[in-house]
């Protein structure tokens, strides 16, 4: 990979709730354990496990306001990603903050988005970087000349779906248009139901949980299976991301299909064995086993 890896997306304070015995529901109160923040937001947890592997990852996102951009900050900076492209949030501004409360084997999250996702697209020299990746389908679809844009400097693109309530049929020409779709099962259903082809981009990779993951190529039959190994989980949030940077890192490289899922599976794992996303990545600058594990 001969440049960086630019990730665009909404970028959050995470306040993460541990140790909580259920969800709040109407006219109860819950009590959690623990609190940490967090950045948050899956360009981020993408880029945090790609610069854990060793590749070069620049955030390009607008910050959350303050207090809580310097909290960010700070997190960028220990996750080696670079923050010198992100803006910070119009004065004013409601913060960009998620609630999360992880449960079991999976997590709940209240959210606050306000405002631009990402920065002006023109400031700065996109001939610096050899791939895009888009942290959610809706940042796409509020600024769809991030793919004109990506192409004109020779990036390749890849993109995470994100769930929304509902999607637009339209969206089948955004995702037409990307190297690598990285929904999962829940968000492949969603996008079928609005008449999105199973396989729409290039490749698409479908993460599924403990059921593992798999990826196809657009007109060529069949899918490339890998199964998950259970771990044990202490916070589910951002693992899908994380599983995007494995495969990400594992496929500009130019491995396999296969690779590619055995790698993001093994990031995936580390991610949900720690608070907050990234906590775990440190494990990934260990030698790694191509045994797939829990995403």
């Amino acid at each position: 990979m001969s440049g960086g890896v630019l990730c665009a997306g909404r970028l959050y304070c995470d306040v993460v709730f541990t140790g909580a015995p259920r969800l709040p529901t109407l006219g109860t109160e819950v009590f959690a354990d623990g609190l940490s923040l967090h950045a948050g937001g899956g360009a981020f947890i993408t880029g945090a496990t790609l610069a854990a592997l060793g590749d070069r990852a620049t955030q390009f996102s607008v910050l959350p306001a303050a207090p809580f951009d310097a909290v960010v900050r700070e997190a960028l900076r220990k996750a080696g990603v670079s923050s010198n492209l992100c803006h910070a949030a119009p004065v004013g501004s409601d913060p960009q903050v998620t609630v999360a409360i992880p449960i079991a084997n999976d997590r709940a999250f209240l959210t606050r988005a306000t405002g631009q996702a990402l920065p002006p697209l023109g400031t700065f020299d996109w001939t610096g970087f050899s791939h895009l990746h888009i942290g959610e389908l809706g940042t796409l679809e509020e600024n769809p000349e991030l793919i004109e844009t990506a192409k004109s400097a020779d990036l390749s693109i890849s993109l995470d779906c994100g769930w929304q309530d509902s999607f637009r049929p339209e969206v089948r020409d955004l995702i037409a248009e990307v190297d690598v779709f990285l929904p999962n099962q829940r968000e492949l259903a969603a996008l079928l139901d609005v008449g999105v082809p199973e396989t729409c981009a290039e490749v698409t990779v479908v993460k599924n949980g403990k059921d593992g993951a798999r990826a196809c190529v657009r007109g060529q039959s069949g899918w490339h299976h890998e199964a998950s190994r259970p771990v044990r989980v202490v916070d589910a949030t951002g693992a899908g991301d994380a599983f995007n940077g494995g495969f990400i890192s594992a496929w500009l490289k130019g491995a396999s299909l296969r690779d590619c899922l055995r790698q993001g599976n093994a990031c995936g794992a580390a991610s949900v064995q720690s608070t907050g996303g990234v906590g775990g990545l440190s494990s990934l600058a260990q030698p790694q086993s191509a045994e797939p594990s829990l995403h």
